[in-house]
């Protein structure tokens, strides 16, 4: 074998395994800046849709949860605040939910999908204080007679009866906002995604 025979082949062997080491190196810079264009796991989170099991929750009981940082009132209503929604309509700016801060599927007198089931965004829609669960009816430090049952923010006063609407008279300017959800069975609801119409 001549020395030309050597170098050609020592050449050939170089420059492939020179071509294998760049493209190994140019895919190991690659994977992780195509991967920085994917949100974080922290943003996905904030953003995400949360699962929620209601199966649980006793009638007239209440939970919260978080959902992109926000708390979101669940509660089971009893038979009876059903009936009551109806009951005090006088005392309330917005009866009718009128004002479009609610999905479509949310604009009836319960504000809800399922009658029984309040899914409510627990911030006072005057600055945004979580307003405190307060369903017993006639309290008289939030109004005796007027008071049906509801939500009560203690950092300007405003009132919200159980179907989260605004009393009259109070600072909060609309009803507290419905989250989009959707039931995905009869014991699981998904905030974060509307029901369909």
């Amino acid at each position: 074998m001549s020395n030309d025979t050597v170098n050609v082949k020592r050449r050939r062997f170089l420059t492939a395994a020179t071509t294998l080491v760049g493209t190994v190196g140019a895919v190991g810079a690659a994977v992780p800046f195509v991967g920085s264009w994917n949100p974080s796991a922290k943003a996905k989170a904030a953003g995400a849709p949360v699962e929620i099991n209601i199966s649980k929750i006793e009638p007239g009981q209440m939970i919260t949860v978080e959902w992109r940082g926000k708390p979101v009132y669940v509660f089971r209503r009893t038979p009876e605040v059903i009936a009551q929604l109806s009951e005090g309509e006088q005392f309330l700016r917005d009866p009718g939910s009128d004002k479009p801060q609610q999905p479509e599927y949310a604009k009836n007198k319960t504000r809800s999908i399922n009658p029984e089931i309040a899914v409510l965004l627990g911030l006072c829609t005057h600055l945004g204080c979580a307003p405190s669960y307060r369903p017993e009816v006639g309290a008289q430090d939030l109004g005796g007679d007027s008071w049906f049952g509801g939500f009560f923010c203690a950092c300007h006063g405003s009132k919200f009866d159980l179907a989260g609407r605004v009393h009259q008279g109070v600072p909060a300017p609309i009803n507290l906002l419905v989250p989009p959800h959707k039931y995905l069975s009869d014991d699981i609801i998904l905030i974060g995604e509307d029901q369909e119409a």
